[in-house]
């Protein structure tokens, strides 16, 4: 995992990002018979979001995430549930005992490893046939509100791009050969945000901040200005939640 990539700065504003869909979280379940009392590692947990999920369907969840920050505003949203622990780790060395978990997740964070190492140590750490999964909130880029949002910071960041978070990933699955068929589930879902919070989750944008660099002060305050222009409180911005499912060998 690229702890070079540092979340600190960023880490308040990760609170704000969207859940992801129930309807693909519960698909997701069900292809793996997974369900209370079994036990998964959410890796690069971060805020809990994906973690808050799993843990309430009843599932024993250890939260493995290497950035202090994140990982203190994740283990405070998480407070008083006795079914989630945290520790320290990364994708590629999640430090966890061989042969534990019944599922292995990724939640907006496997993009971020080594993926070939990742899944190396996911088939370590899974019991036999067990799952792995991996997953992301896609904003749809065709709702008009987004796609001015895509020129905003595509006039600021020409050659802007999001890396292997919208790609398919079933190639680099197959490629490692530990795994089965690859199972892609999608989801869409709506979440209606306040401007405020919307913001607030650009700010949390790791990948734009990486590629804009210095300019990225003046790609969030367009979109604040453009944003704020619309003269709502709230907008609604659709999701998708694609997830990538495979059972360990």
């Amino acid at each position: 995992m690229r702890t070079d990539w540092d979340y600190t700065e960023l880490a308040s504003a990760y609170i704000n990002r969207p859940d992801y869909a129930d309807a693909a979280i519960d698909a997701m379940l069900s292809v793996a018979r997974i369900g209370r009392g079994d036990k998964c590692c959410d890796v690069g947990a971060g805020a809990a979001h994906l973690t808050l999920i799993l843990a309430s369907r009843g599932i024993e969840i250890v939260a493995v995430e290497p950035n202090d920050a994140m990982r203190t505003n994740g283990i405070k949203r998480t407070k008083g549930l006795a079914n989630v622990k945290w520790e320290v780790g990364v994708g590629e060395a999640t430090g966890q005992i061989s042969e534990t978990f019944d599922l292995v997740t990724f939640g907006s964070s496997f993009n971020v490893c080594n993926r070939k190492l990742a899944l190396e140590e996911t088939a370590r750490i899974l019991v036999p046939r067990g799952w792995f999964a991996c997953m992301w909130n896609h904003r749809e880029l065709g709702d008009s509100i987004q796609s001015q949002i895509e020129r905003i910071i595509k006039n600021i960041v020409p050659d802007y791009g999001y890396g292997s978070r919208r790609d398919d990933q079933e190639n680099v699955i197959n490629e490692c050969g530990l795994f089965g068929s690859v199972v892609h589930i999608d989801s869409r879902v709506t979440h209606n945000q306040s401007i405020v919070d919307c913001i607030g989750a650009w700010r949390s944008h790791a990948t734009l901040q990486r590629q804009a660099g210095s300019k990225f002060k003046n790609v969030l305050s367009d979109i604040e200005q453009f944003l704020y222009e619309l003269g709502e409180p709230t907008i609604k911005v659709p999701y998708k939640t694609n997830i990538w499912l495979a059972q360990l060998k």
